[in-house]
């Protein structure tokens, strides 16, 4: 049954709790279907794998779909649709053995070719996929991407039914967690080719992870239901998922109090201390490969051509007093553009990062009159921002910092955030944006590969000779430590050109329900719902 908890209205909690069992939330009892309700804070843009961006999509797609090789509840990685695997003395051919029993939701077998044809689409320029890039060092992806190649001469080729080979043209120590990612899951040919670009939708949809898609009424509800052909299909406790989409997070918060959602997306700042007072265990608070920044469009002025400029907007920032006073929840300020927590690397941070505001701030006003603006001649701009109470809030106070420090003059813009993508994409009217990056694997590269010139996610369009060179001389390195000092001396490259300015790294913010079971917190902030379960309420 598909309840939508937005159009109840009844006054009493014991109905509520009443209402809330019988839409499942309260577990599994007898014959009784289980549902797990989650707060996501956008729509997702689509669920089609490879036009798909948000990380709200991705939680959704990683519950319907899997890959090559998936993660544990607590973020380690572990086989999915490959059972194992090998890699060749010189880093550059992996070969994957599929499992036999991995099927579709309509039951046909997944095969090898079916990822094929997943990885040949995500490359394919028709495709106009987002993450195309990722495959980047499989043999002959930019040629493909680019258009010189077809999409057949891709590097993967199916040996037969159970066995996949993807060759490389240099060693890429992330694959294997890249391989986790919704846009490299596998895809069903006759099912694009019968619907289209409406395969994606409710009832078309062939799923092969623990859940399938069976109803998306849009700004409301994404219902999942059991996949009884996944392979694993034993293992997994919550017959249906609700992904509800809660764009404000006081209401998601007083959906939590009432029981309707199990598990929050976030936790509003203005509540926070309250909620961790009253709520205790139930909030998890853990480091997030994520970071939160405003962009620049440098194709256009005021920006192009003014690194000047750039860095005093960056400089009167108070990070400090934003992550204190604004959000509050445990994030940290960001002086680099890779998070601290990212394994085998030390970020680069800005030169200033050790001054006090007061000393930053006197250096900003420099560079913004040596950028041609005063108090006389201010600079005026306008800043985009989702829908969101944190984004207000965070644009509401970088407004004022920048009024006060330097005199700018700061209209600020809210928009959806399928709108603010459109825009951010196309670069006609935006000028500051916010925007931010999650980790899609535990390496740098993650967040640094982004702002290479062509990277259908670097937004403000940031080209720099001297950073691609680096970039590509540490996709060169057999030896980690090498690769290593190429890909910090890139960032520091980038940072000292301002093209974004990071503003702060994230944590992760949920409050769980005690009915949930098996949450892990991880760096990633990854929770597929088959590794949850749920027990009666108490």
């Amino acid at each position: 049954m598909l309840c939508d908890m937005k159009s109840m209205r009844i006054p009493i909690l014991i109905a509520v709790l009443g209402v809330v069992a019988a839409c499942g939330g309260a577990g599994k009892s007898g014959d009784a279907t289980s549902v797990l309700n989650r707060g996501i804070s956008t729509e997702p843009e689509s669920l089609d794998a490879h036009r798909a961006r948000s990380t709200q999509a991705a939680d959704v797609l990683r519950d319907i779909g899997e890959g090559l090789v998936s993660y544990t509840a607590s973020g380690e990685l572990t086989p999915g649709v490959a059972e194992s695997w090998e890699l060749s003395d010189d880093g550059l051919t992996y070969t994957f053995h599929l499992r036999a029993n991995a099927k579709w939701s309509n039951g046909e077998a997944v095969i090898a070719e079916h990822f094929v044809f997943g990885l040949r689409r995500l490359v394919t320029p028709a495709t106009a996929a987002f993450y195309a890039q990722m495959l980047a060092d499989v043999s002959n992806a930019a040629r493909v991407t680019s258009g010189v190649m077809q999409p057949s001469a891709l590097g993967v080729t199916a040996i037969d039914d159970q066995t996949l080979v993807i060759k490389l043209d240099r060693p890429t120590p992330y694959l294997i967690s890249l391989l986790t990612h919704p846009a490299t899951f596998p895809m069903h040919p006759a099912s694009i080719e019968e619907h289209g670009d409406a395969f994606a939708r409710a009832g078309n949809l062939l799923s092969n992870g623990a859940y399938v898609l069976a109803g998306w009424i849009p700004g409301s509800v994404i219902t999942l239901h059991r996949n009884e052909h996944y392979w694993n299909n034993a293992a997994t406790a919550i017959d249906e998922v609700q992904h509800h989409v809660l764009t404000q997070e006081m209401t998601e918060l007083a959906r939590y109090r009432a029981g309707e959602i199990h598990v929050t997306s976030s936790v509003p700042p203005e509540s926070f201390e309250q909620v961790r007072s009253e709520l205790g265990d139930q909030l998890h608070i853990s480091p997030y490969l994520g970071v939160y920044y405003y962009g620049y469009n440098l194709i256009k002025p005021p920006f192009s051509g003014s690194p000047a400029l750039r860095q005093a907007l960056s400089m009167a920032i108070d990070r400090d007093l934003l992550v204190e006073k604004i959000t509050g929840r445990g994030e940290s300020p960001a002086y680099s553009w890779v998070p601290p927590s990212v394994d085998n690397y030390e970020p680069t941070v800005f030169s200033y990062a050790l001054l006090s505001q007061d000393e930053r701030n006197n250096i900003a006003q420099g560079l913004y009159e040596e950028a041609g603006y005063s108090a006389q001649s201010p600079l005026q701009l306008e800043l985009r921002y989702n829908t969101s109470d944190t984004q207000r809030r965070v644009a509401l106070a970088i407004q004022s910092m920048w009024r006060d420090v330097l005199g700018v003059e700061t209209k600020l813009i809210n928009e959806e955030f399928q709108v603010l993508l459109a825009n951010m994409r196309d670069r006609e009217i935006t000028q500051v944006f916010r925007s931010s990056w999650m980790g899609d694997y535990n390496d740098a590269h993650t967040f640094l590969s982004i702002m290479q010139a062509g990277n259908s996610a670097n937004m403000p369009a940031y080209n720099s000779e001297e950073y691609d060179s680096l970039m590509k001389r540490a996709a060169e390195q057999v030896d980690l430590g090498r690769r290593r000092l190429y890909l910090e001396e890139a960032e520091r490259v980038m940072l000292a050109d301002h093209p974004v300015i990071p503003i702060y790294f994230y944590v992760s913010k949920h409050l769980v329900s005690p009915q949930v079971q098996g949450w892990g917190d991880n760096v990633l902030d990854y929770h597929y719902s088959q590794h949850l379960s749920l027990k009666a309420a108490e």
